[in-house]
């Protein structure tokens, strides 16, 4: 099965509130549009995402990331996040009614396309399914299985709220870089520690240099380096 995924990003300087404590408002815009830079880049080149699609009203970022591939969705309903990812299944759906549609945060920057193709493997089997995030408390990934509706319900508790839903939780173990998504500085640390994509890695460099602690403690290497065929990582 071919995936469309749909990506939710809201305005850049509204982004990532909760890393004040690790980067400041110049930086932290930067920040989320990287995160989003290597979860999208990452996401397509999953054997099995056909496409990806962005409900975004910010520009930089709609430009950025129509760059790497994206489709951009204006977020025309305006009323919040669950509000924004059913608008942009329904425009993804628009032209491919039986298409299978799966909602991905926009801040996975450790995220490794194997281990996304995986968990959306995983997924196949079920009308609707979720998986839950490192905290185990959030959701990274919801999926609708063909004429299934997305019935996203994200925010705090989320994962109660999908299982409350009906949509089944994949109880996988090692996919730990599409559950590292980042809302604080540890998360940061954490996600630095599985390695992360090219975008995320300039950023939190910036970061360093600036005077931020986001040093992990057992220090991952980046995730070019990591997926590249010389290091023999998958």
């Amino acid at each position: 099965m071919q995936w469309t995924l749909v990506i939710p990003l809201k305005p850049l300087a509204r982004a990532k509130s909760r890393l004040s404590d690790t980067a400041a408002d110049a930086l932290r815009p930067a920040l989320a549009l990287a995160f989003a830079q290597d979860t999208v880049a990452a996401a397509l080149a999953s054997a099995v995402v056909r496409d990806v699609a962005v409900v975004t009203d910010d520009v930089l970022a709609g430009r950025e990331l129509a760059a790497l591939g994206a489709r951009i969705v204006p977020d025309t309903p305006g009323a919040g996040l669950n509000a924004a990812l059913a608008h942009a299944a329904a425009v993804v759906r628009a032209s491919r009614p039986e298409c299978a549609v799966a909602a991905l945060n926009a801040d996975l920057p450790a995220l490794r396309p194997p281990e996304l193709t995986r968990v959306l493997d995983s997924a196949v089997q079920f009308p609707r399914a979720f998986l839950p995030d490192a905290a185990a408390i959030g959701t990274t990934l919801l999926t609708a299985a063909p004429g299934r509706e997305l019935d996203p319900g994200f925010g705090p508790d989320s994962r109660a709220r999908h299982r409350a839903s009906g949509a089944a939780e994949l109880p996988l173990a090692d996919v730990d870089s599409v559950r590292q998504d980042v809302d604080t500085g540890d998360d940061l640390r954490a996600a630095l520690t599985l390695g992360v994509g090219p975008w995320t890695a300039r950023a939190a460099a910036r970061l360093i240099n600036a005077g931020a602690s986001v040093e992990p403690a057992a220090r991952g290497r980046d995730r070019a380096a990591a997926d590249s065929p010389a290091t023999g990582s998958a």
